[in-house]
């Protein structure tokens, strides 16, 4: 599929604020609420925007706590079971294979320290697991939510 440089200033702009009107949206590209629908519709069917959610800060709901752990894994670990494996624990906000010494970079994030060293030591206890390295996140200096051109325009 094709998107042009308007839908990529749409998919921007619904990222930044995905409750926006398409009447708004349409201000800011010169388009007409109905027309802005047809491409959003076109870019959902299309499967280049795949759903809507509400991004909740963490430190609201008391998890304020996050690190990064690289994984290192025994043998012919695959990127599934890294993935199975992640999924079972609620305090994994991502998951990655990474290039490097690491086979896997985890995303966690906790209530507190307590929290986080449990965490990981679930995470350690994981069968392929055979060792991790942890890096204690201390402040987020920048975080965009999304891909795509800025919608500062």
């Amino acid at each position: 599929m094709q998107i042009d440089a308007v839908d990529q200033r749409i998919i921007a702009l619904l990222v930044a604020d995905a409750r926006a009107s398409y009447a708004d949206i349409g201000t800011r590209v010169s388009l007409s609420a109905p027309a802005v629908k047809r491409r959003v519709d076109r870019l959902r069917a299309t499967g280049v925007i795949r759903g809507f959610t509400a991004v909740v800060d963490p430190a609201a709901v008391g998890w304020t706590t996050e690190a990064f752990v690289e994984l290192f894994c025994a043998g012919r670990t695959t990127p599934a079971q890294i993935g199975v494996a992640a999924r079972r624990h609620p305090e994994v906000v991502g998951a990655y294979t990474v290039s490097g010494e690491a086979d896997a970079l985890v995303h966690l994030r906790a209530a507190d320290i307590a929290h986080l060293e449990a965490a990981l030591e679930r995470l350690r206890a994981e069968s392929f697991v055979t060792s991790t390295r942890s890096t204690i996140v201390l402040s987020r200096l920048v975080e965009s939510p999304g891909v795509g051109p800025s919608t500062r325009a």
